[in-house]
Formats: structure tokens, sequence, C-alpha cells
């Protein structure tokens, strides 16, 4: 999987904070998503859309549903980044 620049995985890494209630630094990009108390489907679908909007992107649901970390995340947005500068 293609690495993503640290800004999206920071950025990506902000919002998860944030929508999971988290201090800044609880988490790092390798943290499983699945295993962090409070991550739930609806919880993720709402960083998915805030991480959408603050791109303003169009993710595909495929590739940010078979990720669990934020790097993985973060490289899905990346990639969406790319294509869109293409």
């Amino acid at each position: 999987m293609p690495t993503s620049s640290p800004n999206v995985v920071l950025t990506v890494t902000t919002i998860v904070t944030r929508e999971l209630g988290l201090a800044d630094g609880a988490i790092g990009p390798d943290a499983d998503l699945r295993d962090v108390e409070g991550a739930d489907s609806v919880k993720v679908l709402r960083m998915v859309s805030k991480i959408e909007r603050e791109y303003d992107i169009e993710l595909d649901d495929e590739a940010v549903f078979s990720v669990s970390t934020i790097a993985e995340i973060s490289a899905v947005v990346s990639r969406a980044l790319a294509a869109e500068a293409a």
C-alpha cells in the first residue's frame, strides 16, 4: 500500500481522535480502529464523512472498509487525492 503524506496522516488522526473523544496523541497511525474503544460503525461512518468533507473527495466504500488503521485510511485518502489531481 502506498504511503501517504504526513499532513494527511495528521489530519486523519485528528479527525479520528476528535470523533472518538480521545486526547491528542492517544492513538497513533498504526492503531487498529477495530480495537479502539468506542469506534463503532456509526462513528466510523462519521469519520469517513468528515474526511471526505475535509478534502472535498469521495472515498470508495470498499477501499475504506477494507482497511483498519489510520495509516491505511490515510493511504486511501492520498490515492483519492492523487486521482483527483490527475
